[in-house]
């Protein structure tokens, strides 16, 4: 088994508007399991992975080295990098609300491919019975299995997950986390995260971003032992579960069924 990175960033730096959001930002992706990137709100960290996909807005600057493997990922078209085996589960779901959850998935499949409904279904049996449903009249907790099926349905090199478990219900969250978990043993995943329990069950890798900048790479298990690390990198008071700066409670409060 290869141990090479499926992922390297180096010296990323990213100007959007005016903004110098990421500042020379280096790391590594490991082959396996989940690496998840952690930081304060508005540190960077999903700037860091729309500029893996090429997302960045139009006008922004990107400079540095993105590379999946000896493939390099800057300049090259988002469609193209997807097809390439980069899959993004968005922060917020960004389902098509209008459509039917199997239109949804319909959308997600992959040109010269055999979509692996099988799979999906085996994971979110609910999205199979609620094929005919508009997918905005699904909770948040369906409309995210439905987020990640989408990506599911197709072979992945990496994937790119952004905040799953935000403003979820505690039972969807611990569904969520447990289809990461099953999903990482076949496929690596970056992830962003701030719920700490969820890291805690999922990461193996931790990478820590503050003011643009890496500010911390290692075990991150590890990281969550060491309090004070975490309340000065974090901005938490202590490391035994969620993220102090995580969604209002009436977010949390929505219903995942």
């Amino acid at each position: 088994m290869t141990t090479e990175p499926v992922l390297s960033v180096e010296d990323l730096s990213v100007r959007i508007a005016g903004l110098h959001i990421l500042q020379g930002v280096s790391f590594t992706v490991a082959p396996t399991g989940v690496t998840v990137l952690l930081g304060r709100n508005g540190v960077g960290k999903t700037t860091t992975l729309r500029a893996v996909l090429g997302l960045t807005p139009t006008g922004g600057e990107v400079r540095g080295s993105i590379r999946m493997g000896a493939q390099t990922l800057l300049a090259r078209p988002t469609h193209r990098l997807v097809r390439d085996g980069l899959g993004y589960v968005p922060e917020d779901r960004c389902v098509f609300a209008g459509l039917t959850v199997a239109e949804n998935l319909r959308l997600a499949e992959r040109r010269g491919t055999t979509p692996a409904y099988d799979k999906v279904f085996a994971l979110f049996p609910e999205l199979d019975r609620r094929g005919r449903q508009r997918a905005g009249s699904l909770s948040g907790g369906q409309q995210q299995m439905l987020a990640i099926g989408r990506v599911l349905l197709n072979d992945n090199r990496l994937l790119l997950v952004d905040e799953p478990t935000k403003g979820l219900a505690p039972k969807v969250v611990t569904e969520v986390a447990e289809v990461l978990e099953r999903v990482a043993e076949s496929v690596p995943v970056l992830l962003v995260e701030q719920n700490l329990a969820v890291v805690r069950r999922l990461a193996r890798d931790a990478v820590v971003l503050a003011a643009g900048r890496v500010a911390w790479t290692g075990d991150a298990r590890e990281l969550l032992l060491e309090t004070a690390l975490t309340r000065s990198l974090l901005g938490v008071g202590s490391a035994d579960g969620h993220h102090h700066e995580a969604a209002p409670a009436a977010a949390a409060r929505e219903d995942g069924h």
